[in-house]
């Protein structure tokens, strides 16, 4: 049950509204309950009202019980809303300012039940949530949760209309040469190449022709980028090294669709792996007392993230992936949203992949095989190393999931507690978080900043505001050209 005397901590950590209810239940209750399923959760508090100050009015509920059970009738009535997924003990009455209010805490969805709608209108009726409130799905978020409600992955289908010519030859050959030296007495080794492929779910039979073509996932793991834009047109891959000393705005990058190589996962996965882990440190261990060992604990979990990136990208999403290094952090973008509440991703346990096929064609071949637990395997390496704990966040239209990897030791939470100390300043959590991204990374626009933390630009904006305002913050050139810097004598 949730304690209402942390309303202020919980207002800031997470999703809150507060409504007036006065004789009946206010009409956008339903919108904000479909908001809450379709995003992270939050709490509904009816009978008081946020302030733009952050205060509460207080009226009061004259007759909760009559309230609640109008609330219970109306959420299971299909016709108004699609899915109830409270439970009793969800919807209960507390006390604040001496008032009766009701409290609903709304949980995410599973996905098996996404979207949640109401008034019986798929696409007019979904919601989500943003830092200012409620708002319509598009057709496109739509359209993506109701793919990520199968229990049979999309990548499974037969792409009918593609031959195996889309099929990048000297990739498949190149998997295959993997495959074999990993599993030389598989029976699948000696298969031709087609068989092969039907083996490990590349390639299926069409049902109107009976003609082998490639599945979703055959065509993202061997093809080449020109056809897999043609099935998916937002289809972009994208690592890169930015600000290096040679002028230029990247000292090293890689992405598909530049023709001088295949474009597809695999090859991606292999083109870029060693250059993420190329600065981790490698002790001088001798294994048996001759050889030495090249590998660490971090270079396999800085590999099974961009296994999982991968794996679990919607490539339908409007956006691409994303891997950005940098000198003090790398920062992982995939399309689309998180299939399991993000405490649960990072708990481990939990396997869901989007794209179980090429979750398998990866594991066939020793690559994130850990089912469900990649990232709580990423997290203990962290703290094995010391380093600051990886940050997983998401956002909505378009849907994107975030991993940020710090590679160097934690020294901003000094700074942000000295800032605190000198100014008096109270800052929230989200304005802390914006604080520290600034420290690494000033130079940021706004839209990426959001991005990077997982916050709406708005947010960004009143944050940056607060902090320039009350001189914690200070701009060094121009609006768009110049960065963000921790006033000196703060630091000192």
């Amino acid at each position: 049950m949730f304690d209402i005397t942390k309303i202020a901590e919980y207002r800031e950590n997470n999703r809150f509204e507060g409504k007036k209810a006065e004789g009946g239940l206010p009409n956008s209750i339903w919108d904000t309950y479909s908001a809450f399923a379709n995003s992270y959760g939050g709490l509904i508090l009816l009978g008081a009202i946020e302030n733009k100050d952050g205060s509460f009015t207080v009226n009061g509920i004259a007759n909760p019980d009559a309230m609640i059970k109008v609330f219970w009738d109306t959420i299971n009535n299909r016709s108004k809303v699609s899915a109830n997924i409270l439970r009793d003990k969800n919807v209960y009455t507390d006390t604040l300012d001496g008032k009766t209010v009701i409290v609903i805490e709304v949980p995410r969805a599973l996905r098996q039940d996404k979207p949640v709608y109401i008034n019986g209108n798929l696409f007019a009726g979904t919601f989500r949530r943003n830092g200012e409130g409620d708002y319509h799905c598009t057709e496109s978020e739509v359209k993506n949760m109701l793919r990520d409600a199968g229990d049979i992955t999309q990548d499974h289908l037969v792409l009918e209309k593609v031959s195996l010519d889309a099929l990048d030859k000297e990739t498949v050959a190149r998997y295959r040469m993997r495959f074999s030296n990993l599993k030389p007495k598989h029976v699948w080794t000696p298969l031709n190449d087609e068989l092969f492929l039907q083996k490990i779910g590349a390639v299926k039979r069409g049902e109107e022709d009976g003609v082998l073509h490639p599945t979703i996932a055959g065509l993202l793991m061997f093809g080449r980028d020109t056809e897999i834009c043609n099935e998916f047109p937002n289809y972009f891959l994208d690592y890169r090294e930015p600000f290096g000393t040679t002028g230029t705005r990247w000292t090293d990058r890689v992405t598909s669709g530049t023709g001088d190589w295949s474009g597809n996962l695999y090859d991606f996965y292999f083109r870029i792996q060693d250059r993420l882990t190329a600065d981790v440190k490698v002790p001088f261990v001798l294994k048996n007392g001759q050889d030495r060992i090249d590998e660490t604990s971090m270079h396999e979990a800085l590999r099974e993230a961009l296994a999982n990136a991968l794996i679990h990208s919607d490539y339908y999403e409007r956006r691409g992936l994303v891997v950005e290094k940098k000198k003090d952090e790398i920062a992982i973008l995939n399309p689309g949203a998180l299939r399991i509440p993000k405490d649960e991703a990072l708990a481990g346990g939990i396997s869901d992949p989007r794209n179980r096929m090429l979750f398998s064609m990866f594991a066939l071949i020793g690559i994130g095989e850990r089912a469900g637990s990649g990232l709580a395997n990423i997290k203990s390496v962290w703290a094995d190393k010391k380093l600051p704990e990886p940050k997983l966040s998401e956002q909505f239209n378009p849907d994107r999931t975030i991993l940020i990897l710090p590679l160097a030791k934690n020294v901003v939470d000094n700074v942000v507690e000295s800032v605190v100390e000198k100014t008096k300043v109270k800052l929230t959590k989200k304005e802390k978080d914006l604080l520290e991204l600034l420290k690494t990374d000033g130079n940021l626009t706004i839209a990426e900043t959001a991005e990077r933390l997982g916050f709406d630009s708005r947010t960004v904006q009143r944050g940056l505001r607060k902090l320039r305002e009350n001189n914690i913050i200070m701009r060094i050139g121009s609006d768009r050209a110049g960065e963000w810097r921790i006033v000196n004598s703060l630091q000192q």
